[in-house]
Formats: structure tokens, sequence, C-alpha cells
């Protein structure tokens, strides 16, 4: 098990008893951290005050639903990783909380071994670039992993908390060829888009807040016919073919 994981902190939002405790042993076997809340209201306050690294969330909560939350947490800035405990069959419910800003999702009844599995992968993909100096600057960019914000000639950038991963995971490959396929399975991790244009769509929108000229850029470069570059040094050859 990764060093990182075990100091990790789970916060479990959900209201039936026997899934959270089932969860609480599981998580902490596997060296976690684990705080639950039993109602929406006190997990969105479990949520702000306990600074969770990950938060399993059941979307039919008394007091709030989990959709509230996701849409509450992302509102406020909050990019802490989110997996969703859905209903067999709600698949509405399953799309509108990731493009709320969710991360992957679990179907009930689910195994202990899968959800862990998810919770590993999640954590792995929104955790990359914490091995790297806490604020990584390019260019007129600099990149706070700690607070995980941008700021471009010193001023904020708003970015989402999907934008934010894609760039930290650019900047853990800096000089490696990424495919869109890559991407897509590392970043998102689930199956909910048919094609990968999703990926163009998120770096279209990311190098206009980044790149001082979108149409032509120096750091998020097109690697054409296989994906995407990244290149700090943000030289001036032009994208490579």
């Amino acid at each position: 098990m990764l060093a990182r994981e075990a100091a990790s902190k789970i916060l479990v939002i959900e209201d039936d008893r026997a899934i959270v405790e089932g969860l609480r042993a599981a998580l902490i076997a596997e060296g976690f951290e684990v705080e639950s809340a039993m109602d929406g209201r006190k997990g969105l306050e479990c949520a702000n005050a306990g600074k969770p690294d990950l938060i399993v969330l059941d979307l039919m909560l008394p007091g709030m639903s989990g959709l509230e939350i996701t849409r509450k947490l992302r509102e406020d800035g909050q990019k802490v990783p989110i997996i969703l405990l859905t209903a067999r069959g709600g698949e509405d419910d399953r799309v509108l909380g990731l493009e709320l800003g969710a991360d992957d999702y679990i179907t009930k009844p689910f195994s202990v071994r899968e959800l862990m599995a998810r919770v590993k992968s999640v954590l792995r993909r929104t955790q990359t670039g914490r091995a790297n100096p806490e604020i990584f600057r390019f260019g007129d960019v600099a990149v706070d992993f700690k607070r995980q914000s941008v700021t471009k000639n010193g001023h904020a950038v708003e970015v989402s908390a999907r934008e934010f991963r894609i760039l930290a995971y650019f900047i853990a490959h800096e000089g490696t060829m990424l495919s869109r396929e890559q991407l897509l399975n590392d970043i998102w991790g689930y199956k909910v888009f048919p094609t990968t244009r999703t990926v163009d769509n998120h770096i279209a929108r990311l190098r206009k807040k980044i790149e001082a000229t979108p149409d032509t850029p120096r750091y998020i470069r097109t690697a054409r016919g296989s994906g995407y570059l990244f290149d700090a040094s943000g030289s001036e050859e032009g994208d490579p073919d």
C-alpha cells in the first residue's frame, strides 16, 4: 500500500448504519483515517470542517441529498474528490452527479473490495502532483498544489476541480506524450462519455485560462493524431507532429 494512502482521511456520508460500519472497518484495515456522518447536513459540515482527502457520498440522504452536497461543495470551490453511492437504475442521478463534479460512482449493492479499488484509484488520480514542489511555476502561471489554486500574472484564475486535476496531471507527466484515452481513463476514470471529445473540450477551456494565445498554445501542446504534451519551457517550436 502506498504511504500517502495510509495518511488519507476518508469521510463516509451514508444513512445506513450497517454500510457505514462495514466501510469504516474496511477502510481502517487499509490504513485510512475515517470520519462518518449519517445525514446530509451533518455530512456537509464534516466535509467543510474536517478537510477529508476523499468523500464516499450516498445520494439518498435525510436533510440534504448527495447531489445537493456535491453542488454546494463545488460552488464553494472545494476540490475534494467524491465517490457517489447510487441506486441501481439511477442513471440520471449518476450522470447529474458527475456533471456537478463528482469523480466516480459505484452502484448498490457493491462489494467492499470494489469500493476499496475505486477509493485507491481516485486518490491516485486526484493526488497526482503532491510529490511535486508545493508551487509549480511555468511562464506567468503558478500552480499551488496545497491550495489547489492557479494564478496568472499574479491574478487568480478560476479553474474547475477537473481542470485543476488535468493541469496537475500534465505537470506530473511533463514532456510525456499523453493520449486522449489515457487522460480520460486516469482523470475521469469512468465510461459515461462515448468519445474522448470531452478531453478536448476541457483542455480547450483550460488553454483559454492559462495560455496567452490559446489557438497557438505554448504549454499544453497538441500531438497531432496522438494526444497532448505539456511543455513547461513554453518553447515556440509549435505543436509536435
